[in-house]
């Protein structure tokens, strides 16, 4: 009964990931013909499915590029590489994306430290860091028990040292997993998706504008009143925006 009961709960799960493949390999068909829009419909029912996934977003993003709608494209990379740091397609073609947006916002100075967090920690994911964090917790434990175990003065200062420094390692990786995961819960970000919008001071429609954007920028959703949603540029200005014109990564 056991193994009926397994086969039963096995042949729909095979399905599913078979209808999954056969609709990326659809896009992929569609995207090669440029029948970009037949294409977005196939990734995205991917996505309807509960199958994310960093490729299926990037190969959404190629699709609107070709398209030239400027704001899904830097939406979908920008989903891509927040499931996949690493993936240097994305960063790529992010990157030609945001030159067709039209507002140019200065970065405000960074420090080392998150000179060095942008250029290497950030490439990881907090989950890959926490792994990280797991295997230099078995070394710790491995080289600790040779410690314990060692007879010569040289072998015990051996595993003594090297049995500090993966403890070291650990609880930097640890840190590390730890500060990106509490930064990607009450950090929220969007893109702008409005071809013009004002930004307001105030979260009415008679306040003041304090500045414009377009479509493809992105910001940081720092609150949500009503229909409004106050937001942060990369260069500090804040100010606030109708909710509908942007979307949260």
């Amino acid at each position: 009964m056991k193994k009926i009961l397994f086969f039963l709960l096995f042949i729909p799960a095979t399905l599913f990931a078979q209808t999954a493949a056969g609709l990326f390999d659809a896009g992929n068909v569609f995207y090669k013909e440029g029948r970009y829009e037949e294409a977005i419909r196939s990734y995205q029912q991917i996505l309807s499915q509960d199958q994310e996934s960093s490729e299926v977003y990037f190969n959404i993003g190629n699709c609107y590029y070709q398209l030239n709608k400027v704001a899904p494209a830097i939406y979908n990379y920008e989903k891509s590489l927040l499931l996949n740091p690493s993936h240097s397609a994305a960063k790529d073609n992010l990157n030609f994306a945001n030159r067709l947006a039209l507002d140019t916002i200065d970065t405000l100075p960074i420090t080392v430290f998150q000179k060095i967090n942008s250029k290497y920690l950030l490439q990881l994911s907090y989950n890959t860091w926490g792994l990280i964090a797991i295997l230099f917790s078995c070394c710790f434990v491995w080289f600790f028990l040779r410690f314990y175990f060692a007879e010569s003065p040289f072998k015990k200062r051996s595993y003594f040292i090297a049995s500090l420094f993966t403890f070291l390692f650990c609880v930097s990786s640890l840190g590390v997993a730890y500060q990106q995961y509490s930064e990607k819960k009450t950090r929220i970000e969007a893109i702008v998706f409005e071809e013009k919008t004002e930004v307001q001071n105030a979260p009415t429609k008679n306040s003041e504008i304090v500045f414009t954007l377009h479509e493809g920028t992105k910001v940081q959703v720092l609150d949500v009143v009503d229909s409004w949603k106050k937001i942060k540029l990369a260069d500090g200005k804040t100010g606030w925006m109708p909710a509908s014109h942007v979307k949260e990564l």
